[in-house]
């Protein structure tokens, strides 16, 4: 990895030149995060990072990933764009269709923020290697399309694409990642869709639907986080189930909510983590005492395959 990052520093200097400039979009997620610590190493000071909080995010992330980037030797730009994107997604079910959707209004977005910096010839992404194959090489059926592989207009208004991960493995990118200094709680962070909770809530997207879940899911990060040997991703995913329940002696008629933990090395695949009943019993208690909407948590035990880790 030692030397790939020497090869890539080289390679990204030779493509971007002397004096211009890059734009990133960052998610806050390993991918991106590496990636910008990568390009910024090569070009320091010429690095535009674009956070774009499209209101898919978790619990209180767009504040974590502005008080981390800001330090870093780049300039970001953070976008708040809950509400368009909203808009956009409202009514649709498909999870194709949620992905393509929100992948074209990232882009949208982001060319308009980028027009503001016309000095800027390149766009970078933080793509890897697994993004590529599951999205489909034109030999193989998509398996899910990623905003950054398949959601790309066919034509971008950059000179071109600097995409220094494309070949890595999430486990290769956090290896990266640390060679490069970038703090452990970045490194080792779970990894999260392009779409975010958008891909994790199943059904329509509504602000009330995502409110919900991420209250859930910052339980369900909180309690297995605390556990001694933990699996490599764990998150909630809320289910367009309604069923009965009972609280406080009366009839409730709320979401189901499932527990999501895998390991895996490659994230090519994955197998179920066998949470101990405590930790179960203790995420389901507090999910249902807590979390206004949900009545019933459920626990999914399946492998990738034939399972994905995402849901949709």
């Amino acid at each position: 990895m030692e030397q790939f990052v020497r090869d890539q520093i080289k390679a990204i200097k030779e493509q971007v030149g002397e004096t211009d400039k890059v734009l990133l979009g960052l998610s806050g997620g390993v991918d991106s995060a590496v990636c910008a610590a990568l390009i910024s190493k090569a070009i320091p000071g010429r690095l535009i990072c674009i956070f774009v909080d499209h209101g898919f995010m978790r619990k209180d992330e767009p504040r974590e990933i502005e008080e981390t980037f800001s330090k870093m030797d780049l300039t970001l730009v953070c976008v708040d764009a809950e509400k368009r994107f909203l808009d956009a997604v409202k009514g649709v079910t498909d999870p194709e269709q949620k992905r393509k959707i929100i992948g074209k209004e990232f882009i949208e977005v982001f060319n308009e923020e980028a027009a503001k910096f016309s000095d800027v010839k390149y766009l970078a992404q933080g793509t890897i290697y697994p993004d590529i194959v599951e999205s489909g090489d034109g030999k193989k059926g998509v398996v899910k399309s990623h905003h950054n592989v398949g959601g790309l207009p066919e034509k971008i208004k950059f000179d071109g694409l600097v995409e220094p991960l494309k070949t890595l493995y999430k486990d290769e990118v956090r290896a990266v990642g640390r060679l490069l200094g970038l703090p452990k709680a970045i490194v080792n962070r779970q990894p999260f869709p392009g779409p975010g909770l958008a891909v994790r809530c199943i059904g329509e997207l509504t602000k009330e639907r995502l409110d919900i879940l991420r209250e859930a899911d910052a339980i369900v990060r909180e309690e297995i986080g605390r556990l001694r040997r933990k699996p490599n991703q764990y998150f909630a995913v809320l289910t367009d189930m309604k069923s009965v329940g009972v609280k406080n002696d009366e009839r409730t008629y709320a979401y189901t909510v499932a527990i999501r933990a895998v390991s895996t090395v490659n994230f090519m695949t994955a197998k179920c983590f066998p949470l101990s009943q405590i930790a179960i019993g203790r995420i389901s208690k507090r999910i249902t005492d807590e979390v206004e909407g949900i009545n019933r948590v459920v626990l999914d035990v399946t492998d990738k395959p034939p399972a994905t880790i995402e849901w949709e």
